[in-house]
């Protein structure tokens, strides 16, 4: 029976490493996700800090501008390039400590190449505060009468005492998304449920305005086969390579709601053209691949085999 209970990327992949992962290893080993001594330190096994949030989150720089507290742990596995070298530029981690594994995902179903004339579904699935009110300024500007969203977007996703702290700021968001004629709000649903309808969609769009570490809904958009549409903010061009479309960051919101519209509209006009068709096949065929949690296991149990090692010499 799948997990159908509220919870974040951070959880997911916790999730899967420990379904992929040498047991055995993983036995001899406290890995820690994102924020330091959220549980404390243990005594005789190796201490891992699996470092997924930003350098700038307020429940992570004051213990990491702290030099002292980082012997604390004996290794620190980050999710990107990008967010490694952040920490070491700005907190002075020892390089030798530091170690890079991607996120993973398990195989999606692919969606059907897109047929001419046919209707193009959009899908946002993110927290609102992400990129949502960009995105719903983009499809006002939007005039193909083809094109629709689904907006799957709430803070349920992180529990239901943090919907009933945080949701009401977005409630006027969601609102505007109800209101416009291209646009439908879903709200949430459980990770598997979109999982298992990606398929049924053609585009990723995801205007960011959040500094992305990885990103998981567009790794598993493009193992969907979905056209994705993205920023380039944070960790989002090593993240997706050269497949998605990516609009350059710009702070003023307004001029990227602009530019993503018109990104929007240009992409639709070449869904169906067989370079297109090409590209995404073989988009989808690189992320089952490269992020595929079989591979991201392979480094992990290669990782943890010789940590452990070196620490018994």
């Amino acid at each position: 029976m799948t997990n159908q209970s509220p919870r974040g990327g951070t959880e997911i992949q916790l999730e899967y490493l420990n379904k992929y992962c040498d047991k055995q290893l993983l036995d001899q080993v406290q890995i820690t996700t994102s924020v330091p001594e959220k549980i404390p330190l243990h005594s005789t096994k190796l201490n891992i800090l699996w470092q997924k949030n930003s350098w700038n989150q307020p429940n992570i720089y004051p213990w990491f501008k702290n030099k002292d507290n980082h012997k604390k742990y004996d290794w620190y596995v980050f999710n990107s390039h990008w967010n490694c070298q952040n920490f070491r530029n700005m907190f002075g981690l020892d390089t030798h400590r530091c170690i890079v594994i991607k996120n993973g995902i398990e195989k999606i179903e692919g969606a059907p190449s897109y047929k001419q004339k046919k209707p193009i579904k959009l899908l946002y699935h993110s927290t609102p505060w992400r990129g949502l009110s960009v995105l719903l300024g983009a499809m006002q500007l939007v005039k193909n009468p083809l094109i629709t969203l689904d907006v799957y977007s709430s803070t349920e996703i992180y529990g239901a005492d943090f919907k009933k702290q945080n949701d009401g700021a977005y409630v006027e968001l969601y609102e505007q998304a109800k209101k416009l004629p291209n646009v439908s709000y879903v709200g949430y649903k459980p990770h598997e449920y979109i999982i298992q309808n990606l398929k049924n969609y053609n585009m990723f769009v995801y205007p960011s305005i959040w500094e992305e570490t990885s990103c998981i809904s567009l790794i598993e958009a493009m193992s969907a086969g979905l056209y994705c549409i993205t920023t380039n903010y944070g960790a989002l061009f090593e993240t997706g390579a050269e497949f998605p479309m990516y609009i350059p960051y710009d702070s003023n919101h307004r001029r990227l709601a602009i530019k993503f519209g018109q990104a929007i509209e240009m992409a639709a006009e070449t869904l169906s053209e067989p370079p297109i068709i090409q590209h995404l096949k073989f988009q989808k065929s690189y992320t089952d691949i490269y992020y595929s949690w079989a591979k991201q296991a392979s480094s992990w149990n290669r990782f943890l085999k010789g940590a452990i090692g070196v620490r018994k010499k």
